[in-house]
């Protein structure tokens, strides 16, 4: 059966498949291989590259276990140098995929949409759910702040100024550089506070701006078997290094939250750290991104749940904190630390899932028509697309 608006657009080249949302708000299209469309997820309507969804898994589990380490941590040299180590890179892995998604985000009505839908709404919403959590497990009467962000969603404010600026990074001629700049000067700038965790959007900014620099080839570089074989010894010395500095240095400069004037060093010891901390994180990222699968597993589904994964698992973690179930004497020992770590992976695993996500979608992935006007370029745009994929 032949349809006759095939007739008109038969001569078009089709158009490319979307890429997936990055962080719940929608990516850029990035053209791929044969070899590569095999290794995608088969969804119908849209193709998932499982490098990038696996990447994303894996780097959550991380995030959730280092946050069943920290009570856990000072009992153990060991078990702190590796949070040292996972604590620097697994952030900047998951900014630098972010802003590689962010590449084509400009201000059109549609993406604004969904930056408001997918970032602003749930910061709104969990900002305000963390602190009522508190209150009504402790019994305290902890304030609803939305200028100061609450344990994790920091992320939310930092990606939401982040994408929104992505245009002018588009412009700037030497955008990595000027990143650097800002997070050199925030490192000495106290004065900036805890509204919004500026601090941690600017000090993590140029993760973020070189995704936006980076090309799918450049992740190929580092997929290779020989830096996949070279990567052993890299963690493998950077553990020998987190165990030799676990006395020597304060792991909060890997929050990346307090100026150097607010940890008690001296001012110029920020934009040193900054160089010395962003050189250790690219290493290490790249020898994590060496060993995240290409193809599909298990786990690839998991990729697109990543934001409940880490918004939903800090309620379980400040549970326990709150009800003191990592005083227990066992949590503290080898086996206990052991037990505590294959438990947030698999937790943070079961909160990616989708039965977990159509359950809080309300909260994370609210469609919101009702409260946009409705775009007649969209929808033109959207109609016109529908009649040139109409198909024998």
């Amino acid at each position: 059966m032949f349809d006759a608006a095939s007739s008109h657009g038969q001569n078009r080249r089709p158009l490319p498949p979307a890429q997936p949302p990055a962080d719940g708000v929608p990516g850029p299209r990035t053209p791929v291989s044969a070899q590569e469309r095999r290794t995608r997820t088969d969804r119908p309507g849209r193709q998932r590259d499982a490098f990038f969804d696996n990447a994303k898994y894996l780097a959550i589990v991380l995030v959730a276990m280092g946050h069943a380490w920290e009570p856990l941590k000072g009992d153990s040299r060991i078990l702190e140098a590796v949070y040292t180590v996972v604590y620097s890179f697994h952030m900047p892995a998951f900014i630098i995929i972010s802003g590689f998604f962010s590449r084509g985000f400009d201000m059109r009505p549609d993406r604004l949409k969904r930056l408001i839908t997918g970032v602003v709404v749930p910061y709104v919403l969990f900002e305000s759910a963390y602190p009522l959590f508190k209150n009504l497990v402790t019994g305290s009467h902890e304030e609803i702040t939305l200028l100061d962000p609450w344990y994790l969603t920091w992320f939310l404010v930092a990606l939401f100024v982040w994408r929104l600026t992505t245009p002018i990074w588009k412009l700037v001629r030497w955008p990595l550089p000027v990143a650097l700049g800002l997070a050199m000067l925030a490192t000495v700038s106290p004065a900036i506070g805890d509204d919004l965790d500026l601090q941690r959007v600017l000090q993590f900014l140029p993760y973020f701006v070189l995704g936006l620099c980076m090309k799918p080839e450049h992740f190929h570089l580092v997929r290779r078997r020989g830096v996949r074989i070279a990567s052993v010894p890299v963690f493998a010395a950077a553990l020998a290094v987190g165990w030799w500095a676990v006395p020597r240095m304060n792991t909060a400069w890997f929050y990346h939250r307090d100026a150097a004037q607010e940890l008690g060093a001296p001012w110029w010891c920020g934009p040193v750290m900054t160089l010395a901390l962003m050189g250790c994180s690219l290493v290490l990222t790249a020898c994590f991104f060496a060993w995240v699968p290409s193809r599909t597993t298990w786990f690839t589904a998991l990729g697109a749940g990543t934001l409940y994964g880490y918004l939903l698992h800090g309620f379980l973690v400040k549970l326990g904190d709150y009800r003191g179930w990592f005083e227990q004497p066992w949590l503290h020992r080898p086996l206990g630390e052991i037990a505590v770590t294959l438990l947030a992976g698999a937790v943070v695993t079961v909160l990616c899932t989708r039965p977990v996500r159509r359950l809080f979608r309300f909260a994370m992935e609210p469609r919101l028509e009702w409260a946009f006007r409705q775009d007649a370029a969209a929808q033109a745009r959207e109609r016109q697309n529908q009649r040139e994929t109409v198909s024998v």
